[in-house]
């Protein structure tokens, strides 16, 4: 039977920047990933231009159901924030450089070289990359960990002092994340917050918007509401969908009512033209209104906003006065259904108690047992906020490893 040090169970992100950064005094440490190559959904990120972290980290909130989970985190990114992430890819041969949202990218704008350079780097450091390696099982005796993986070889049994979960959660199951390390986390009597797909599509009402498939409306202003009270407002494009609505915005708003749509009444009020208040656009309409006594009442957004959704917002507004329209341009209301699901998030938003790790990130019924990035309880905005938590998590779990980890 082999014998590591550490075994990081998932070669995703958060198990890459553990790998490439751990230092342990004894022993091997050993990446066992179910996949065919590294960093799957890593390369993925950001539309495959590889967001990776953000201005704002360190000042904008993370989710988490643990009261204290938020403040726990801004503590951690205290001690390995986005400056400490930068320097760090940089150490390994990157150029990173922000666009005007103050979201990181590769100079390249290729995710998959942010994989590269973690590649070569756990290649450097003599890290044991086994690929193709289901875990099946992970049980501990003594102070030892033995996990079982069914491998293309058939089934092996791996021992180590320390054993770090990396596996993700259950978004996006085709880069392999469908929820198989919440098993390995019941076997230890964690407990499960509830699971919730986040940064992801809506199903809306679709009622209003048939005629729409397909366009975008750029620099929308979307505010979504629980219980007809505001939780949160973002600007950026929205889609519209046979479904409902995607986009730029609605990814980053979803992180805010993931967790209510169902149990309570969501909705998104969308400001379809938020650079021309309400008194201007009104104007504008009545000016024309006049001027054009026989037009059809529904061109009359033509020239102000896409003719489709101008179409649509009109129709909506059938037999009422101007103003009607002009409020709905400003707030165009869709009730929210549903979401696309976890196969269409970019992240799980719940996961491993946060209550339940130290501030080490280290179980607190079993020692040894690391967790790290998107499989706890910990979630944020879109932007890179997701790609900063796994680098660190997994600098708080290497850095609890340097000190004092089980050797």
């Amino acid at each position: 039977m082999e014998k590591y040090s550490l075994i990081i169970v998932g070669g995703g992100a958060a198990g890459l920047f553990l790998a490439s950064s751990a230092e342990l005094k004894n022993g091997k440490i050993l990446i066992l990933e179910r996949g065919e190559r590294l960093g799957r959904k890593l390369s993925a990120t950001g539309n495959g231009q590889g967001n990776l972290t953000n201005e704002k980290v360190g000042e904008t909130p993370y989710f988490s159901f643990s009261e204290n989970g938020n403040a726990r985190v801004q503590e951690m990114l205290s001690r390995h924030g986005k400056e400490e992430m930068l320097a760090f890819l940089e150490g390994l041969g990157g150029i990173f450089l922000p666009d005007e949202r103050g979201r990181f990218y590769p100079a390249g704008r290729q995710a998959s070289s942010i994989t590269d350079l973690l590649r070569f780097e756990v290649a450097r450091r003599g890290v044991e990359v086994k690929l193709g390696c289901f875990v099946s099982g992970v049980e501990k005796r003594g102070e030892v960990y033995l996990v079982t993986a069914q491998t293309p070889d058939g089934e092996r049994v791996f021992a180590a002092n320390n054993i770090a979960v990396c596996t993700g959660g259950k978004a996006a199951k085709n880069f392999g994340s469908d929820g198989n390390g919440y098993e390995i986390v019941k076997r230890f009597s964690h407990t499960l917050t509830p699971l919730y797909p986040a940064l992801v599509q809506l199903k809306t009402e679709t009622k209003h918007i048939k005629m729409l498939k397909g366009i975008r409306v750029g620099g929308a202003l979307v505010t979504a509401l629980v219980e007809k009270t505001p939780v949160a407002s973002v600007q950026g494009d929205i889609i519209f969908t046979d479904y409902g609505v995607s986009g730029d915005a609605i990814f980053r708003i979803s992180s805010f009512i993931a967790d209510k749509i169902g149990a309570q009444a969501v909705s998104l009020k969308i400001d379809l033209l938020p650079s021309v208040s309400a008194e201007k656009l009104a104007s504008v309409l009545e000016s024309k209104q006049r001027k054009y006594p026989n037009a059809d009442r529904g061109e009359l957004l033509c020239g102000i906003l896409n003719n489709q959704v101008g179409r649509a917002v009109m129709k909506r507004c059938l037999g009422e006065p101007l103003s009607a329209a002009v409020a709905c341009v400003k707030a165009f209301a869709l009730p929210v259904s549903g979401t696309l699901g976890f196969d269409y998030a970019q992240v799980t938003k719940g996961g491993v108690c946060f209550d339940e790790v130290d501030e080490n990130l280290q179980s607190k019924f079993s020692r040894g047992l690391y967790f790290g990035g998107e499989i706890l309880d910990i979630d944020g905005e879109c932007g890179g906020f997701n790609l900063q938590w796994a680098y660190t998590s997994a600098r708080v779990i290497a850095e609890s490893l340097k000190s004092g980890g089980q050797v």
